[in-house]
């Protein structure tokens, strides 16, 4: 029997709650072999700025100050290098409470990227412990640290998934937990509480450009997290917002809502040339409107739509934007939503839990997307302002 809620998604049926989880994997993917991967590794105590400071520099740019156990957590992951010959970290930036890197698996590996980041987790681990000696007071004898040890790995081996083979599917030791991690063992038998919570994400490098975007996103997450630190109403994720009679998560600038001109954008889903030459009229009216202070509503459900959302965040323009799919918890909004947001330009409205799943939108709710649009629209569109748009825009 299965402890996650359950509920019915219009236009989709019965659903339990999606459990965001930092143990799934590319099904498929050869975790030895060639690729390059971004991972982000959470403390276990998420919340908690063990790592270090966010702050502004001199020049007013955002940046992280280590604490010193940052800079041993630095340390060991550049020591992953040394201890997977082949393997090279092209970015790493260390935040308060977790991390991301980018790292290069150059050739075949003897071991699966989850077994290197679990040697790297342990070390990092035993460094809190040495830094800190009374968190794992009630657990651990005096010791020294394994990750200076050459049989660390094999001492501490870990799943296919990037989980402690000491612990269960979860990552949870058998044997307890501590600070809300696993206990893991040291060179002594005795435990101590695990610095990260179990597993990682990772992305892999699919395609051209790919790189130059995962790098840039490491690097980013200071000024990101300051912009969000100075703006917490427009990143916080609202549950339960109610907007012509339906209750939506959003995230953004609500107040785009008491705008008093607000556009429903709606273009037919074809790609014939006159089709093509309405979406190029109507994008014309709704820029034009937008800089005259009206907000764009789009469901972003056709190409055409998608177009003109896309047109209306390149022109910084407001734009609310309705969404298939819901908010994960910590979600952030991605690219040029980040900016709007932090613009307070963009108001993003979900109507559906979250879920992880790649499936095809239903024509149920591509209609009920469509009446959301138009119910939050002070101007919903109808055929009279299409003819109109086109005749004059034409």
């Amino acid at each position: 029997m299965s402890n996650k809620e359950l509920h019915f998604i219009s236009g989709v049926g019965w659903r339990y709650d999606t459990e965001h989880s930092m143990l799934r994997r590319l099904e498929g993917h050869d975790y030895k072999g060639r690729s390059i991967y971004q991972i982000t590794i959470t403390l276990a105590e998420r919340g908690k700025p063990r790592l270090g400071t966010l702050m502004k520099d001199v020049n007013g740019k955002a940046i992280v100050v280590l604490s010193p156990l940052g800079e041993r957590v630095r340390d060991c992951w550049l020591q992953i290098e040394t201890r997977h010959p082949g393997v090279s970290s092209i970015a790493l930036q260390i935040m308060p409470d977790h991390l991301h890197g980018v790292l290069f698996v150059k050739h075949e590996q003897a071991v699966h990227l989850g077994k290197m980041i679990s040697g790297f987790k342990i070390g990092c681990s035993h460094a809190w412990w040495e830094l800190e000696p009374e968190v794992c007071a009630p657990f651990c004898s005096p010791f020294s640290s394994p990750f200076s040890s050459p049989n660390y790995n094999s001492a501490h081996g870990t799943s296919a998934h990037g989980t402690s083979a000491h612990g269960t599917a979860q990552g949870t030791s058998a044997q307890g937990t501590a600070h809300g991690a696993p206990l893991l063992p040291h060179s002594r038998g005795a435990k101590g509480p695990s610095l990260f919570s179990p597993g990682y994400h990772d992305s892999v490098l699919m395609g051209k450009g790919q790189l130059r975007n995962m790098v840039s996103y490491v690097l980013d997450n200071p000024r990101r997290a300051m912009i969000k630190r100075e703006h917490p109403d427009l990143f916080r994720i609202v549950s339960n917002l109610t907007v012509g009679g339906r209750s939506f998560a959003a995230i953004g600038n609500r107040w785009l809502l008491n705008r008093p001109m607000r556009l429903q954008v709606r273009c037919h889903n074809n790609t014939s040339a006159e089709n093509l030459r309405l979406i190029a009229c109507q994008k014309e009216y709704f820029l034009q409107r937008g800089r005259m202070g009206a907000v764009v509503v789009s469901p972003c459900i056709s190409p055409g739509e998608k177009e003109i959302a896309r047109a209306a965040l390149a022109a910084g323009l407001p734009l609310i934007v309705v969404l298939e799919n819901g908010f994960p918890p910590l979600y952030k909004p991605p690219g040029r939503y980040f900016e709007a947001c932090a613009d307070g330009t963009l108001l993003m409205l979900a109507p559906w839990p979250h879920h992880t799943e790649h499936r095809m939108i239903t024509r149920r709710q591509c209609v009920e997307l469509n009446a959301m649009a138009a119910s939050v629209s002070t101007d919903p569109w109808t055929m009279e302002l299409e003819r109109d748009v086109e005749t004059v825009y034409k």
